[in-house]
Order: structure tokens, then C-alpha cells, then sequence
């Protein structure tokens, strides 16, 4: 069976986005675009409808690209694992209540037994030591947590 890999928000916003002058950020760009078009359809892909919200938002060009290159993911369901994954990462600040949306990406990935959670979020998700938190968050409340990286640490070599 193929891995499963639920996406947040900023791997659809990297795909069509217009190319950062940042050369960091347009590098990052483009590896998203390489991994979609070439590694992706190793995977089974998830989204929730918290990724629907995001990508929905602002300028609408965009937010229909965005979203068009989500058709056809499918949608993982809200569970009570995954809320009270959530309540305990904001609770426990691991994760910042102006966040809060990034703590139901981790905790429906977490709760839906995915094996990755594909992020560019560095600030609230995948960093070292945000990573490991989050680890024994999920630990406490039963869960296993999923391997977060970004596509870069995904592509083959």
C-alpha cells in the first residue's frame, strides 16, 4: 500500500504561486512543483476542510488555483482524537492560538494515521524542536505521530 501524506495549506499555495524573488523561498517553490509532478502519485494524498478554508482565501485567482489543484483529494472527517490532539497543543502551547489552525492539521494527521504530514510551515510545524513537542503531544493522547517534512526531505535522490 502507498504511504499516506495528508497536505497542508502551503504545499497547494507553493504549486501557483508566482516565483519569490526570494531565491530560498522561489528553490522551495520549485521543489513543491517537482514533487507534485513527478512523485506525488506515489503517495495517497489527504487534505481536510481546513485546507479547503485556507486555500480559499485571499485574491481569487489564486485561491481557484489553489483549489484547483486539490480536486479530487480526498477529505479526512473530523474525529475526537484529532480535537483533543488540537485543544492539547494550543493548551499546551506548542503550537500559538493565532495558530490554531495549523494545530487541526497536525492533529487530523496525526488522529487519520497518516505517515507524513507535508508542510512548508517551518514557523508552527516543522521545525526541530516544534517537531519533537509535538511528538509527545500526540504520544500523551494515544496518537502516533506522523513523519512532518517538507518535499524537499521527500524527493528521491
Amino acid at each position: 500500500m502507498k504511504p499516506r501524506i495528508y497536505l497542508e495549506t502551503t504545499i497547494p499555495s507553493y504549486l501557483v504561486a508566482r516565483r519569490s524573488q526570494d531565491l530560498r523561498l522561489a528553490a522551495d517553490q520549485e521543489t513543491t512543483q517537482q514533487w507534485w509532478e513527478s512523485e506525488r502519485h506515489d503517495f495517497l494524498l489527504f487534505i481536510s476542510t481546513t485546507v479547503l478554508k485556507e486555500v480559499r482565501r485571499g485574491d481569487p485567482t489564486h485561491a481557484a488555483a489553489r483549489a484547483a489543484r486539490l480536486v479530487g483529494v480526498p477529505l479526512l472527517g473530523d474525529l475526537p482524537e484529532a480535537n483533543e490532539l488540537a485543544k492539547r497543543l494550543l493548551r499546551d502551547e506548542i503550537i500559538p492560538a493565532v495558530a490554531a489552525d495549523d494545530a487541526t492539521h497536525v492533529a487530523l494527521a496525526a488522529a487519520h494515521q497518516m505517515d507524513f504530514l507535508l508542510t512548508w510551515n517551518c514557523k508552527h510545524i516543522n521545525n526541530h524542536n516544534i517537531r519533537t513537542r509535538i511528538q509527545h503531544a500526540c504520544e500523551a493522547v494515544g496518537l502516533v505521530c506522523p513523519d512532518i517534512c517538507t518535499p524537499a526531505e521527500l524527493m528521491k535522490l
